[in-house]
């Protein structure tokens, strides 16, 4: 059954939230939280990764009509002073992914239940991920950390489009992995065949073109389909 196909039932399963955040881009690790336990009164494990039982909550994840990006809160407890202790090795966890995994207490993983039997257990039926980055720490005290996210389109500093639109010249590094010409026809900057030690992309669709062929499928770094204006 479909998650879309659970939803529409009169009297749907109870739904469980989990959080991941994930701070391996920084230096650290990634925290899988989850403000509960399961039936063992043990963490909650789901596709196979244990989200430890941690108070954690979020809001603010709706979608308005005035075209604004949802900003969510997402508030950590403090009381142990864990988070303090990260926020101070890692810059306040700025930039930060943030994961809302949402799926039926009914798809979970089996070893949540008692004697690890869960005739329904289906890793594959759940929400979409709610998809987030720590944009600023918006309060901490002993009690709690309160985090703003923001959609990677809203950060600050981020621009559209994220590569810049130009007709006429790669933007890929010659040989790159987006490149991916490994062949052995050489040419110079003004698309005249050379040999290997003078070999340099003119950056043009010709000089794409002379690498991989007019009929290949080109991995060319530009919008040749735009307009100069």
């Amino acid at each position: 059954m479909s998650i879309a196909e659970e939803i529409q039932k009169l009297s749907a399963d109870t739904i469980v939230e989990l959080y991941e955040i994930d701070a391996t881009a920084l230096g650290d690790q990634i925290y899988r939280l989850h403000s509960g336990t399961n039936e063992l009164n043990g963490d909650l494990v789901w596709q196979g990764n244990t989200y430890s039982a941690f108070p954690v909550e979020a809001e603010g994840f709706e979608l308005s009509t005035d075209g604004k990006m949802p900003r969510p809160k997402l508030r950590v407890a403090n009381v142990t002073g864990l988070f303090t202790g990260l926020l101070k090795s890692f810059d306040d966890f700025i930039g930060v992914k943030v994961a809302r995994k949402r799926t039926f207490v009914k798809y979970l993983d089996a070893v949540n239940f008692i004697g690890g039997v869960n005739p329904t257990a289906d890793v594959n039926v759940y929400f979409p991920d709610d998809v987030y980055y720590i944009d600023r720490k918006s309060a901490e005290n002993r009690v709690l950390i309160e985090f703003e996210l923001a959609s990677v389109l809203d950060l600050n500093g981020v621009k559209l489009p994220r590569r810049q639109i130009i007709q006429n010249t790669c933007q890929w590094i010659y040989k790159s992995g987006e490149c991916g010409y490994t062949g052995t026809n050489y040419f110079d900057i003004y698309d005249q065949a050379t040999i290997q030690e003078n070999d340099v992309c003119g950056k043009r669709l010709s000089s794409c073109k002379l690498r991989f062929g007019d009929n290949a499928v080109l991995p060319y770094g530009a919008f040749v389909g735009v307009g100069r204006i």
